[in-house]
């Protein structure tokens, strides 16, 4: 890779060197109304904050030039985007936060997955006919599953960040109190959902003025209940947040909705500290998400695979590498359908679905001149016992420590329902379970038995905040949001760094596809070349050129001393924040 001594500002690439004296801090900006994605051209040596929404990006920014390490600024970041970036940003939802701890050389991956109310069961979401109610689903109380927002973040700031909580949340209190001009971007995204967010009474009148408008690109937007929740949490911790009078609100909402959710399922929920999954390709070690969720599997499994050609004499996306490496996400989404879900649960074969010796009996299957039709490929035989909207991003310190963070509502603004007096959304994440074992979810994939609805159960994830190591330290750090799409999102973005010697801007903008092996339905995204979809159809791949993008990585590249940051552009609104 060719590297410059120079701030590169170009398809969301920002570059901020670490082995230069310390440039004087910028003034403070008034925030400016924007139709993309913006850089911050400042030259330094002490961080890096990649993410979706401006904002919230300079928040976490903000942490790390008042001493805190990528643990507070990705905590803070956490909370602001809750303020600013609502679609996805969150209270009442849940993820996975990756981090590299430099001082110990471990890492260490914290789960804050949403829960099932202990009063779900496995029917919740049929009819009397046995069909899914997609309106009971995806829309109603019952699709709320347990938050676990507030306990990650907080357990996260506690075992591992630095400065006292109530500082790291002070900005975004401030901003929920204060308010800030509506960007382009965040227009656009009410503006999206805004019929499905007035069937809502208290969303309407968060996100709506009296006659249903959404806010106007330059209008000020002051959120006084997020920040009343926001100070709960900043002066009382956890408890703030799932006991007291933020808990007996959304109670009381759950209670008029005919929810689920209880105080005792508020009060007993906890996040848990997992050992991440690890695998290795070339000469790089992958370290990623492990279950409840299914994306670190999956990308060491499919990483595994292809490990077996020469990417680079097939060329970049070129016929031959997409079929390759769509009938290697074939055989791993299958795999997904039977295998995964929550380790607390069920048994998951991570040790032998991640095995090298695996991947070369599943390799042995692609045919290298015809492709795979989905009805003949099953879930491999392994030995065991017995996301549409989500958001990233990614930080670096000048400390060495490295935090890859997903976190989401499920759907973009999760239920449209908001609870009276908190500012927040709830989630719909109960959808994530099989709701009818064997038929697919909302992003089409098809899950088994032991994703079953189970009260205190985890439902089953594709988030994938994932870091890539050379030489025993970090070099890339990515993630994204896209629900079925992040597993190969992310993936790609890392195969084309690792397989191809692309620099992270050029590795992030590069053209995807997408197959998750039910449907039988080969996804790409414009700028493939046409003679090559061509030769795909001939191979007999049933090719969907896309008409929108697939995912939206937040990648950071840490490279002979230098940060390179990279916000996708496939949506406006992201950012590189460094100094």
């Amino acid at each position: 890779m060719k590297l410059t001594r120079y701030l590169i500002v170009a398809l969301g690439f920002c570059l901020v060197p670490v082995a230069m004296a310390q440039a004087p801090a910028p003034a403070a900006q008034t925030p400016i109304i924007d139709f993309g994605s913006r850089f911050l051209p400042t030259v330094a040596r002490q961080g890096m904050v990649v993410g979706p929404e401006e904002l919230a990006a300079e928040v976490g920014l903000d942490v790390l030039r008042a001493g805190g390490n990528a643990v507070d600024a990705a905590v803070a970041t956490g909370f602001a985007l809750a303020v600013s970036y609502p679609r996805a940003g969150n209270l009442g939802g849940g993820g996975f936060m990756l981090l590299h701890l430099a001082d110990e050389d471990r890492q260490t991956l914290i789960d804050y997955r949403e829960t099932a109310p202990a009063a779900a069961t496995r029917d919740l979401f049929l009819n009397e006919n046995g069909a899914v109610d997609q309106q009971r689903a995806y829309f109603s109380h019952k699709s709320a599953g347990v938050p676990g927002t507030v306990a990650g973040l907080i357990l996260a700031q506690q075992r591992y960040g630095t400065l006292p909580l109530a500082d790291v949340m002070a900005p975004a209190i401030a901003l929920a109190r204060d308010g800030f001009a509506v960007s382009f971007a965040l227009n656009q995204e009410i503006a999206a959902r805004a019929e499905r967010l007035a069937m809502n009474p208290e969303a309407r009148r968060l996100f709506l003025d009296a006659q249903g408008r959404v806010p106007e690109i330059g209008s000020r937007w002051q959120q006084p209940d997020l920040a009343w929740t926001l100070t709960q949490i900043a002066e009382h911790g956890q408890k703030g947040f799932y006991e007291g009078e933020v808990a007996r609100r959304i109670l009381a909402e759950m209670q008029a909705g005919e929810g689920l959710i209880s105080a005792a399922d508020l009060a007993g929920y906890r996040a848990v500290e997992r050992e991440p999954v690890r695998g290795t390709y070339q000469q790089y070690e992958i370290i990623s998400t492990p279950p409840p969720s299914s994306g670190g599997i999956h990308i060491i499994q499919i990483l595994n695979i292809l490990e077996g050609y020469d990417l680079q004499a097939m060329g970049h996306n070129s016929a031959a590498y997409i079929h390759h490496l769509t009938e290697a996400m074939k055989l791993a989404y299958a795999d997904r359908s039977r295998y995964l879900a929550d380790p607390d649960f069920e048994p998951v074969p991570v040790a032998e679905l991640t095995d090298k010796a695996y991947a070369e009996r599943q390799r042995a299957l692609i045919k290298p001149g015809r492709a795979t039709p989905s009805e003949e490929i099953a879930p491999g035989k392994v030995l065991v016992d017995a996301s549409h909207d989500t958001t990233h991003y990614t930080v670096a310190d000048r400390f060495g420590n490295v935090v890859s963070n997903t976190y989401t509502l499920n759907f973009s603004f999760g239920s449209h329902i908001a609870v009276p007096g908190t500012g927040m959304l709830l989630n719909n994440e109960m959808a994530d379970f099989a709701a009818n074992p064997g038929q697919p979810n909302p992003f089409g994939l098809v899950e088994g038995e032991a994703n079953r609805i189970e009260g205190g159960k985890r439902p089953l994830s594709s988030m994938s905040p994932t870091m890539v190591f050379r030489d025993g330290k970090p070099w890339l750090a990515t993630g994204s949001p896209g629900g079925s799409l992040i597993i190969t999102s992310v993936l790609q973005t890392a195969l084309n760094a690792m397989a191809f010697d692309m620099n992270i801007a050029t590795a992030s903008a590069e053209p995807r596809v997408h197959h998750q092996w039910q449907p039988d339905k080969l996804v790409v995204e414009q700028g493939i070349s046409p003679d090559t979809l061509a030769l795909l159809r001939a191979l007999g791949h049933n090719v969907d050129v896309a008409g929108r993008t697939l995912g939206r990585t937040q990648s950071i590249m840490l490279d002979r001393g230098y940060l390179w940051g990279a916000t996708d552009t496939r949506r406006p609104g992201g950012h590189v924040a460094g100094y």
